[in-house]
């Protein structure tokens, strides 16, 4: 059962600069993560927790609210690593 993360040195960076309610999201899906353990935390449906298609298709999304996502990866070592904290938007194209 995966129940460690990780968060990479850009996903610091990225948390740095997204509103702090965000931040506080992610903390709380994290130690959910650590306490139940990641099979447990992909079943609640509000975090949207959603596989990555194309080129990004080793990664996977937690849905942090309508407007930000986490994105992060599953190592070989079974921890998890957030790469990203991205503001996405219907109008990016």
């Amino acid at each position: 059962m995966i129940r460690k993360v990780v968060i990479a040195k850009q996903a610091q960076r990225d948390l740095a600069r997204v509103p702090a309610h965000i931040a506080t999201k992610l903390a709380i899906w994290i130690e959910a993560v650590e306490t139940d353990g990641l099979e447990e935390v992909r079943r609640i449906p509000g975090y949207h927790d959603e596989p990555l298609r194309g080129q990004r298709s080793s990664q996977r999304s937690v849905r942090l609210n309508r407007a930000y996502r986490a994105i992060y990866v599953t190592a070989t070592d079974g921890t998890i690593a957030f790469v990203s904290v991205e503001e996405v938007s219907k109008h990016d194209y």
